[in-house]
């Protein structure tokens, strides 16, 4: 299928950038609430006195509720709409948010996890969704690199903030301060998002514009089924792409605090400048990523083209944090903050080529599924890190134990888009059978 030329002229109003910094903040808040547990590991260590293995169940009872969350969600959006599966998602995350102030043992926190991932489901197939159905192809990259970049802002905001609120008031305060946060975007998005049609401050040329791929008419709200789906070898370059990749992000969120205590003693107050510069590069980085991808398509580089050669570069990006045991402290850093870079750049690759393949109506199922098969590795992941570093804790090596998780990362990246390739080897849309 051949790309769309662009439109002469810009719209005159731009209402869908709006609607991207509506995602930008959810997705920031998204990941402070997700980081916050991590961060507060050391002082739960001291109170909680749990290993490796334990926190690491934690963090896997999050992840399989999230990978539950993100099947139904996937159907709920795509069956009720954007708004209100978004909306849903957001106050049933940040209740949740605001109950693990009330814990006080491991198996509270077990339980608090569960609620947080079966709130959190919602974010990404809302997003993503509603980049499909508020800009065209051309412009997809770059809107999901912009509200895809919130998991970074909120991994560097995170570190500067939960722990001085921790320390200064109780660890508990972080929660109930993202929990706040959370319904104060609730009060902004009900009024401000809409379908593109519904909204007052769109014009024609707006709208025009929006719609100028001319190969997808469906709208918000039409009923699709998500087991038909896995019919299509294109759901399944998605699913599996997800499934082997989104466990390197979870593990960086989860493990990094732990990774700078452990291996070069450093406290919470220390780390956090590392881990802020991290995400900061990260988000330059990919941000950039995705603004030079979104260039090419304009520039007449076909989907397929502009999607697989940056994709490709993504992965290689990963492969020198294998190195980071044997570097000093900043250098680590930079190798680990590259990582991220390119994951965040492969992330928002990945998740437009489901709009690229899918029409309007079927995405935020997709990436439901996709969603699902990452949380679900997900879940064994940080189960297997914990059991690891516990036994090469007792051998006092726990930096052997990284080394074997950070190449787990650095290969996860090109076995990921060989597959995805071999089921997928064009970007194009897939023509849904009739139910």
């Amino acid at each position: 299928m051949s790309q769309p030329a662009p439109t002469s002229a810009a719209p005159s109003t731009n209402y869908r950038w709006i609607v991207c910094a509506l995602l930008f903040f959810a997705t920031t808040i998204n990941y402070i609430d997700r980081q916050i547990l991590a961060l507060i590991k050391p002082i739960l260590d001291e109170q909680l006195h749990w290993t490796n293995e334990q926190f690491g169940l934690t963090n896997a009872f999050f992840q399989l509720s999230y990978a539950v969350s993100l099947l139904i969600f996937g159907w709920v959006v795509d069956r009720f709409g954007t708004k209100i599966g978004y909306a849903a998602s957001i106050a049933a995350w940040s209740v949740a948010a605001l109950g693990h102030a009330l814990v006080t043992t491991i198996s509270g926190f077990y339980v608090a996890r569960v609620a947080l991932g079966l709130g959190e489901g919602g974010n990404f197939p809302s997003a993503i969704k509603a980049v499909a159905l508020w800009f065209p192809k051309r412009e997809r990259a770059t809107a999901t690199a912009i509200f895809n970049s919130g998991t970074n802002v909120g991994a560097i905001i995170a570190p500067l903030l939960v722990p001085p609120i921790a320390l200064a008031f109780g660890w508990h305060w972080a929660f109930i301060f993202a929990g706040i946060a959370g319904f104060i975007w609730l009060f902004f998005w009900g009024p401000f998002y809409n379908v593109p049609e519904k909204i007052k401050a769109t014009n024609a040329a707006e709208l025009e514009h929006i719609r100028s791929d001319h190969d997808d008419t469906s709208r918000d709200g039409e009923k699709i089924s998500w087991l038909s789906l896995l019919g299509y070898r294109q759901t399944w370059a998605f699913v599996v792409a997800k499934a082997l990749t989104d466990p390197v992000w979870w593990f960086f969120l989860t493990w990094l605090p732990d990774f700078f205590k452990q291996t070069r003693h450093l406290d919470i107050k220390a780390s956090g400048y590392m881990l802020s510069t991290i995400y900061g590069l990260a988000t330059v980085l990919s941000i950039a990523a995705g603004l030079i991808i979104g260039r090419l398509v304009k520039s007449g580089w076909s989907v397929t083209r502009a999607r697989k050669t940056g994709m490709i570069i993504f992965a290689c990006g990963v492969l020198p944090i294998v190195f980071v045991k044997d570097v000093g402290d900043w250098s680590a850093v930079l190798l680990i903050g590259l990582a991220c870079a390119a994951h965040q750049a492969w992330s928002a690759n990945l998740f437009t080529t489901a709009s690229d393949m899918f029409p309007k109506r079927a995405v935020a199922s997709v990436v439901g599924l996709g969603g699902m098969a990452g949380s679900g590795l997900g879940f064994a992941f940080p189960i297997f890190a914990g059991q690891l570093l516990d036994r090469f804790k007792a051998q006092d090596n726990i930096s052997g134990g990284y080394a074997v998780l950070f190449a787990f990362c650095a290969g996860a990246y090109l076995l990921a888009f060989a597959l995805q390739h071999l089921l997928a080897p064009k970007f194009e849309m897939v023509e849904l059978k009739a139910a």
